[in-house]
């Protein structure tokens, strides 16, 4: 007796399959690659922030020591005098205790041809007078003494002493005077010559 057997073998696309095997193992490669560059861009860029982290905190100890070496080289009696100096200069500006064309007029019409100013230097003393410090070069001892005899008859100045003289190398003599300088109570302002009869030609 012949037996037949119709039953039908189950049906599968082995293409399909295979496609869907090799599209998902290509994503698991791409990933793969691209989470390994990912890894090794942060990993450089953690390596290049370390290095400047490094830099950066070598800059700063070399900054803190030469900030320190500063320090121990900076005068501070130095600092001190250039402090009380600027201090002295603003009360005299602050309080306008003179006017400084009137003190130049008082110079030139005081000064000597044999005599210039090299520089002058103002403070106030504790009572708050103004005390200048005049350094004047001559050629002689007799033209510095004619300048300080005309700015004490001016009274505007008064106490005129010189507390140090010395001869240049061009052999011309160097002093510092000290000056106190009282404006009010000067006879006539610099530049005028009062109310006398005017000279003749």
């Amino acid at each position: 007796m012949l037996r037949a057997n119709f039953s039908t073998r189950p049906f599968y696309n082995e293409r399909v399959v295979n496609l869907l095997l090799l599209v998902a193992a290509v994503l698991v490669l791409g990933l793969t690659v691209f989470n390994v560059s990912r890894i090794v861009s942060l990993s450089n860029q953690n390596t290049e922030l370390l290095a400047r982290a490094g830099e950066a905190e070598l800059r700063a100890r070399q900054l803190r020591s030469a900030a320190q070496q500063v320090r121990r080289t900076l005068d501070v009696k130095q600092i001190q005098t250039v402090s009380a100096s600027a201090r002295e200069a603003n009360t005299i500006i602050d309080r306008r205790l003179f006017s400084w064309t009137e003190l130049f007029n008082h110079f030139e019409t005081t000064l000597p041809d044999e005599v210039r100013i090299a520089a002058f230097r103002p403070k106030v003393d504790e009572s708050g007078a103004v005390i200048l410090a005049v350094t004047v070069v001559g050629r002689r001892v007799e033209d510095i003494d004619r300048f300080m005899g005309a700015l004490e008859a001016t009274h505007a100045f008064t106490g005129v002493l010189s507390r140090e003289e010395r001869t240049t190398e061009s052999g011309e003599l160097l002093a510092v005077l000290d000056v106190r300088y009282v404006p009010d109570q000067a006879t006539a302002p610099a530049g005028q010559t009062g109310a006398g009869p005017e000279k003749q030609p």
